[in-house]
Order: structure tokens, then sequence, then C-alpha cells
């Protein structure tokens, strides 16, 4: 058995197959039909535009009921369109000039559809007129992946934010023990940590939200020379800024034969950066687990762990999260690359490099939603983390040291050499509550500082880390 045979067709790719159902969203936006049904949207508004703005001696207006029709081919573009779209492209052998005829085809059925004589019969020649091929993928290209990350992407993105900042407010006064180097540090809180983590992702997500997704229509070169010669008393720099800026798009107006990608490379490489702020959220949550901070919620989570090791639950989505945002990483950095290098005014490497954004977005879409999962089916551990606390008196070696300087300085005798003296008693081995109570004692510190270090453990030794988390909000 051929598996290439097979009825209906066998997915190649995991986002196609596998987890389909994630990464379904991005194909209403950045699959092939969806990049072809842009592109039928942007001629149709073209046609209207021309014929509305009276740009074109001697070309008729259209009344509310011919430009409903014409909205309606990209509306209505589904199964049978997009076979028959392919089989006029199978002609053509090229994908825009096919746009162009399948639109033509229902200029032909205009008068039918309405019940009445229309001009629509009469524009063939409108359709596309003054446009390279570019002109309208630009402009397609631009509408889709605005789609997708506004309807898509960034909800997604955003609820992850979310997420963390909720485990921060709640878990705000949580003590636990920090491991700066993988040793025991200085305490902070559970939910500071989130904490930094939601910030870095919303600094981030601001940066991705503020993208302007630019868009030219110029003719073959950039330079309207068609558009000057056969229509020459046009402003074509303001007709053209008017018609990219009612897609919803910023005009361009410095280009070759194609927009140079520009804005691209620099949202591939905000949402590049955003997915490795998450991996590191994936990895310290494996971690953390790992080290018993974290309970994974069994049902959250699934009831097979290991397939032979009965006890075991895996982390398995914070490991599928890790792996899928490095391949979107590394394929967002070559669509980077790739995209701001054209050979003199065009070469088409951008053209297949472009259809490789749904796969490195939908890997991204997909580590989002496993890290999402891998969050909601895990719960503090307040007891190891309170264990880990009460065996790690050694880190108030800091704070004592600390306060022997401020007093010091404020004219307490004693307090030379703090930082050897808390080296001696802490380096290198197991520092007990009595040792730690006894050598504040031995200072000779003034009562209020000695009575206020007495107190302190390493689980309230968190300085203001929970009142930090109160930043999230503003």
């Amino acid at each position: 058995m051929i598996l290439a045979d097979i009825e209906p067709p066998i997915a190649l790719g995991p986002l196609d197959g596998r987890y389909r159902a994630v990464a379904a969203p991005l194909v209403d936006y950045l699959s092939e039909a969806a990049l072809n049904r842009a592109r039928i949207r942007v001629e149709a508004e073209w046609l209207i535009f021309l014929a509305n703005n009276h740009v074109l001696p001697g070309a008729p207006e259209l009344d509310s009921a011919e430009i409903a029709y014409v909205r309606s081919i990209p509306e209505a573009f589904g199964r049978s369109e997009i076979e028959e779209l392919a089989e006029i492209e199978a002609e053509t052998r090229h994908d825009v000039k096919a746009v162009e005829y399948f639109i033509k085809r229902r200029l032909d059925h205009a008068e039918e559809a309405l019940g009445r004589p229309t001009a629509l019969t009469r524009m063939h020649e409108i359709v596309h007129i003054f446009c390279t091929s570019e002109d309208i993928n630009n402009l397609s290209y631009a509408l889709v992946i605005q789609g997708a990350m506004e309807a898509v992407w960034l909800p997604a993105a955003n609820a992850l934010a979310h997420t963390l900042a909720e485990l921060a407010h709640q878990n705000a006064s949580q003590p636990m023990l920090a491991h700066t180097h993988g040793q025991t540090a200085t305490p902070t809180t559970l939910g500071k940590e989130m904490a930094v983590f939601a910030a870095r992702l919303r600094r981030q997500l601001r940066r991705i939200e503020a993208t302007e997704y630019l868009g030219k229509l110029n003719g073959a070169t950039g330079t309207f020379g068609a558009h000057v010669v056969a229509v020459p008393n046009a402003d074509w720099p303001a007709l053209s800024r008017k018609f990219v800026e009612s897609l919803g798009l910023t005009w361009n107006p410095l280009t070759t034969q194609i927009e140079p990608h520009d804005w691209q490379a620099d949202l591939y490489a905000d949402v590049a950066h955003f997915n490795r702020i998450a991996h590191n959220i994936a990895t310290d949550f494996w971690t953390y687990i790992s080290m018993g901070y974290f309970h994974q919620n069994l049902a959250a989570q699934g009831s097979t762990g290991s397939s032979t090791m009965p006890h075991k639950v895996n982390p398995i989505r914070f490991e599928n999260a890790e792996a899928n945002f490095e391949i979107s990483s590394a394929l967002l950095e070559s669509l980077a690359a790739t995209l701001v290098t054209s050979r003199m005014q065009r070469d088409l490497t951008d053209s297949t490099t472009q259809r490789n954004i749904g796969v490195a977005l939908g890997h991204s879409l997909l580590a989002i939603d496993n890290l999402r999962r891998g969050i909601a089916g895990v719960d503090p551990n307040p007891v190891r983390l309170q264990a880990d606390l009460d065996s790690s008196w050694e880190v108030l070696a800091e704070p004592i040291q600390q306060a022997m300087r401020a007093a010091q300085i404020a004219g307490a005798t004693g307090m030379a050499n703090p930082y050897e003296r808390l080296k001696e008693l802490t380096r290198g081995r197991r520092v007990t509550t009595e040792d730690m109570h006894a050598f504040i004692a031995s200072l000779g510190l003034p009562q209020e500082v000695e009575e206020r270090l007495q107190a302190l453990t390493p689980a309230s030794y968190t300085g203001l880390a929970s009142k930090l988390v109160d930043f999230l909000s503003e």
C-alpha cells in the first residue's frame, strides 16, 4: 500500500495531522486557499475603487447592488471555487493570473445573479489593470498575516500572559527558595517569579500589537510607469495611498517591484522573542516540577505517563511546548533573514518563503496551547516549598551581612569583616536555626537590629516580592 495514494490525503506535517485541532484556526488566514481568497478580495476592491473614484475616463460607476455582487466573490469562496481556481491555474501556470480569470468569469455571470443588465459584464479590462502580481500579493499577505495575528495568535498569546498573571496574583505571598546558578539563593515568592514572566510576555505583546502592516500598489518596478502613461492626469501616489489605507494597511511609497517585507521581518523577530521567553517558562516549570515545587494534576495531564513505569506522570505539555517554540523560532528567524533580501528589483525567493508563515506561527500556537494546558495542570506544593526553605538557613547570611554593614556605618563597633565572617559560618556546611541564632546573638548588634534578625526566617526573607506583583496591574 502506497500511503500517498490514500484518499482523503494523509497529512505530511504534524500541524495538518496530529495537531490539526490546535492549528486549524490559522487555515482561515494562512493556507493557500486563504491567500487566494485574499487575492480575490484585493482584486475586487481595486475594481470597485477605480470605478467609483472615477479614475478611468469612461469607466462606469457601480451601484450598491453591483458593489455587493463584486464583494460577494471572495465571500463565497469555498470548496467548489477552490477547485475551479486550481483548474484555471493548471492552465495559466500562474497563481495571480488565475485569480484574474476567476473574477472575470464571475463578471460574466453578473447579469444572471443580479437579474438585470449591468456594466460589470463589460469591465473585464479593469480587473487587474495597472497591477503587477506583487501588487496583489503584498496586499494579500499583509491582510492574511494581520488577520492571523489579530484573530488567532494574539488572543492565544495574551491568554498565556493572563494565565501567568493570575498565577502570580494567587501566589504573590507564597515563599519560595530561589536558585541562582542552580544554588540556594535569596528567597522570593512563587507569585513574583510568575509576575516576571507575565511582564516580559506583556512587553513583547505590546510590540507585536503595534505592528505596522505595510502595503504598496505602484506597478512593475514601483514607479507608477504604466499608470502615468495610460492615465496621465491622475494623482497616482495619492490614489495608491487611499486604496492601501482603505484595506486597513499602512502605505509604503518606496518599493521595488516588491514591498520589501521589512515589517514582516520585524514581526517575526518579535514573535520569535516571545517564543524564547515562553520557552524559558516551559523549562522553568519543568525544573520546578522535577524539584517538587509543583504537583501535577493527574486528571489534567492525562492518565498515562511512562509506557512502562506506572508511577510516572511525565511533564509532556511543557516538553511539547519547548520543542515547538524552538521549531517556530527557527522558522521565523529564517523567514526574517530571507525576506529582507531580493536581488535587484525582484526575485522569487519570497514566494515560496512566505508560504511557510502559517507553519511558523502554527508551531508557536501549538506551543502556547501546550504551555497553557501544562500550567493549568499543575498546583504549587507549599509543603515542599516550605521544606526547602527550612533546610536553607544559610541564605540569611546575606541580610545579616548587610545589617552588620549598616550598623557599622551607624557607629556600632565589632562589625568588621561581615562578609568574611558569614562566609566562614555558612560556606560548604549546613547551617541550623540554632547556629544562625547563636551567631546573631554573638555580634553585639544594637538591640532593635538583633531582634529584627532573630525574627527572620528563610520563609519570611522575601523582601517586597509579594508587593512587586502589584506592578502587573499597571
